[in-house]
């Protein structure tokens, strides 16, 4: 019988391959960063796709802008080798995410972009369009990177106020107090800034409102719209609420806005692949005691719960009510208190072993015992792992025993990501699933929940930024990261014995320290 199981595995995940054997995916992800290009490569590879990418320079980052007119060219001259696209918006309009936030193109020049992809679709309309944009983010305060305008260092707290009270007063939950602040901090806020802001968010808005015009059209097989960085009052949480009426009449398997944005392109991506397979995925959803799916988490404007069905829509799946007949069991780590809480906080991220955990691991073992494919969107913390939780899972030999993992930035990023990449995990052997798992224990766990921290405190005392690591220092802390994270993984991830983890790797592709692209081999 075990003998029959087995042959009948191996004709599946052949036919799988075979089903996928050269066809090609455009993709145009949002930047470059491993999050919206390497790890999405990783896992649509593994099912015998190819993605055609955009030369990297063409894609903004920190250190330069994008080339929106030249990446439409590479578009166009790409497209006819195609199968399906995967497009990001922003890429497209501005040249990366962070141009978004920092571009000075006119709303003639965006609009002439926009249109372009009804043009395109006259002149390709046998190439599905699988689209994905942002809702400009509301950061609470300015920080040191160059994310925003200059002028946001200064004033981006009042910024977020400002707009935090301008969404209140139209929600209808606005007081006389709200009144005399939101008087003072349009007087605080210089003029000429406010009307940059705006003026910028409008056209955003005006590009996105078109482009769910033409999902109407059907210009789009699906348009998915995120919300960047946002809160439940802000301006981002303001006009995503204008947006959401203007698509609602076509149905949430046709467009959507929710919470997020570097989790988008990972759900596309499985989205068109389920698409091209027919399949649609069943996820059975299961929360950790307390306030569970109504966790309204850090950078979310919406509780993760809705976030959540939210993605497996968009992913192209479908959530039932119980694990029997699941694709995958989705359990969410969550708090009880419904707080989350920053990974970098060593105060609040030990590994001792915390009461909701154990909780939360007790369903968690049933499932795995009765064979259910379980994945854990681990969102107790923003920005990393949970060290309880993930010392339990080293404890109790569960680390390769789940099908997937994901905990690496904010709630939605991280549930999202897990979701697109966990409903295709059906159609991959262990081997591909365990160099997954790795790729997260690698980044999640060991460096940003952990390493990170300590390699910021090396750089500040070197008088360093680690926003902008200089040149001549890079070399110097990549050794050093390769070096941790070997360290780390020796003593924390045990590899299933039939295969080794060698060569582990690590760079800062971005010269900055919040993110890191880990690289490995796992050898028989």
């Amino acid at each position: 019988m075990k003998r029959i199981i087995f042959l009948l595995v191996v004709m599946i995940l052949m036919t799988s391959t075979a089903f996928a054997q050269d066809k090609k995916i455009l993709y145009v992800p949002i930047d470059d960063r491993p999050c919206n290009l390497y790890q999405v490569v990783q896992v649509t590879q593994k099912l015998g796709y190819e993605l055609l990418t955009p030369p990297t320079e063409l894609l903004g980052r920190n250190t330069h802008r994008g080339e929106p007119d030249k990446l439409w060219a590479w578009f166009e001259e790409t497209a006819p080798q195609a199968n399906f696209a995967v497009i990001s918006t922003d890429a497209m309009l501005y040249g990366s995410l962070v141009d978004s936030r920092t571009h000075t193109y006119t709303a003639e020049e965006i609009l002439e972009r926009s249109q372009r992809f009804k043009t395109f679709h006259k002149q390709f309309p046998y190439l599905p369009l699988y689209a994905f944009g942002t809702i400009m983010r509301t950061p609470r305060s300015g920080s040191a990177s160059s994310a925003e305008p200059e002028y946001y260092k200064e004033y981006g707290a009042k910024f977020f106020n400002y707009t935090a009270l301008i969404d209140k007063q139209e929600m209808g939950q606005f007081t006389s107090s709200d009144k005399r602040q939101l008087k003072k901090l349009e007087a605080d806020i210089p003029k000429e800034y406010l009307d940059d802001w705006f003026m910028r968010r409008a056209k955003n808005s005006d590009a996105s409102e078109l482009f769910i015009d033409y999902t109407r059209q059907g210009v789009f097989e699906y348009f998915l719209l995120g919300c960047d960085d946002s809160a439940m009052f802000s301006q981002t949480h303001r006009e995503s609420r204008k947006l959401t009426e203007l698509g609602a009449d076509m149905g949430k398997t046709v467009t959507q806005v929710t919470s997020g944005a570097d989790e988008l392109g990972m759900l596309m991506i499985a989205r068109a692949i389920n698409k091209d397979r027919d399949q649609i995925p069943f996820v059975s959803v299961m929360y950790n005691d307390g306030k569970g799916a109504a966790t309204f988490p850090a950078y979310g404007n919406e509780p993760i719960g809705i976030s959540i069905d939210a993605a497996i829509i968009a992913a192209g799946g479908m959530r039932i009510p119980t694990p029997e007949r699941a694709d995958i069991v989705l359990a969410v780590n969550t708090r009880k208190s419904g707080k989350t809480f920053e990974a970098a906080t060593a105060k609040k991220n030990k590994i001792n072993l915390r009461g909701d955990v154990k909780t939360f691991l007790k369903p968690v073992k049933s499932f795995i015992e009765a064979g259910y494919p379980v994945a854990i969107a681990d969102i107790s913390f923003s920005n990393g792992a949970d060290n309880s939780l993930m010392n339990q899972l080293k404890k109790n030999d569960l680390q390769y025993k789940i099908r997937a993992y994901g905990g690496w930035n904010t709630a939605t990023n991280s549930s999202g990501f897990l979701i697109g990449a966990s409903v295709l995990t059906k159609f991959m052997d262990e081997r591909d699933i365990a160099e997954l798992l790795t790729t997260r224990y690698l980044d999640d766990w060991a460096y940003q929940a952990n390493i990170r921290q300590e390699l910021y405190s090396k750089i500040w005392a070197m008088g360093g930024n680690v926003w902008s690591i200089d040149s001549d220092t890079l070399p110097q802390l990549e050794q050093f990261l390769t070096d941790r994270l070997n360290a780390f993984a020796a003593e924390n991830i045990i590899i299933p014995r039939r295969w080794k983890l060698e060569d582990i790797k690590a760079s800062f592709p971005w010269q900055r320290a919040f993110e890191c692209d880990t690289r490995f081999k796992l050898v028989d």
